[in-house]
């Protein structure tokens, strides 16, 4: 058996207009990222919104080992099945996060045959949507140093900040720093520490987002911090929601790919299941519904964690209803 990486890099892809074709979608639907990646533009949800629902196949699994359990290669090869049937099918993946890549559980980009391409670009930088959240995300941070440098108007309690940076890479020196040493032009000093990006707020944020006025809302919700009475302080106080929203519209839109058989596959967001919900977008999710009969999607974790969340949290809000889950089991 080649190797993963083997296999991916000798797999033949075919340009992302041909994979898109077959969702019905055309070249007017695309913002093309080199020829096998593309993000889905907002006017392509307006021609297809009112469409019935296909069908929805949720992935889940017991308890995973270190190296994880098989949930995205089980789906991948679960909707590649659909195409050697003829039936149409799409796949509504998570994003991968690119430090876990170079550490024990490697890519999230299936394995064996069963693989999402081009492989590398997917667990590396894909189109810049985990960047874009990483730096909405330190803005953020930056916004709230710097209210409490000049005067502090929301009286915000150095100690009680919540709101820490992020970072899409595993580096445990950071984990938990002191920051604003210097003179008192470099801020003031505090602990802080800095998080993978797949635990950002903003990731989960953007995850449950349905478009754009959906996510101001819900960034303005963020609590960064409490202030010296005890009450919450909240991300909208700072008047910086519409400068995270404008580092974050392209980071909106889901991304297009295929499998090693084709498969179309939606690939958008990936917040992580233990500390969030450990789905892919609902933007994502709901888009492909629209476009293929039948929809095969993962959860993260197990089905006591990212499969209830599922359920519980995204089905809830987004309005799903899947239609049949799978148990992967080792």
């Amino acid at each position: 058996m080649p190797a993963d990486i083997e296999i991916s890099q000798k797999a033949e892809m075919k340009p992302i207009q041909d994979i898109a074709s077959k969702l019905n979608l055309n070249e007017e639907d695309l913002e093309v990222y080199g020829k096998y990646k593309a993000k889905l533009e907002d006017q392509s949800w307006e021609r297809i919104k009112d469409r019935p629902d296909g069908k929805l196949i949720l992935v889940t699994a017991v308890t995973p080992t270190p190296a994880g359990e098989g949930k995205t290669c089980t789906s991948i090869g679960l909707a590649q099945a659909f195409g050697k049937l003829g039936v149409e099918h799409a796949l509504a993946l998570r994003e991968p996060s690119m430090g876990p890549t170079f550490g024990i559980k490697g890519g999230a980009a299936g394995g064996g045959y069963s693989q999402v391409l081009p492989m590398e670009d997917i667990n590396m930088h894909f189109t810049g949507d985990l960047h874009a959240i990483a730096a909405a995300h330190n803005l953020l941070a930056a916004v709230v140093d710097n209210s409490m440098h000049f005067d502090n108007p929301l009286d915000l309690d150095p100690d009680r900040v919540t709101w820490r940076r992020t970072l899409d890479v595993c580096d445990r020196q950071l984990r938990n720093c002191e920051a604003g040493l210097g003179s008192k032009f470099d801020g003031f000093p505090h602990s802080t520490g800095f998080d993978i990006v797949a635990a950002s707020e903003v990731m989960t944020i953007m995850a449950l987002a349905k478009d754009m006025e959906d996510l101001r809302e819900r960034l303005g919700r963020i609590v960064v911090g409490y202030n010296r009475s005890g009450k919450p302080v909240f991300a909208r106080e700072l008047n910086c929601i519409g400068s995270l929203c404008v580092i974050l519209k392209d980071a909106l839109k889901p991304n297009l790919v295929q499998t090693t058989e084709h498969t179309p596959v939606m690939i958008h967001c990936g917040p992580f299941g233990n500390i969030a919900h450990g789905c892919n977008s609902v933007r994502a999710t709901k888009m492909a519904l629209k476009l293929a009969p039948y929809v095969v999607t993962e959860a993260g974790f197990a089905a006591d964690l990212g499969a209830e969340k599922f359920i519980h949290i995204k089905c809830r809000q987004a309005g799903l209803n899947p239609n049949a889950a799978v148990l992967v089991a080792t």
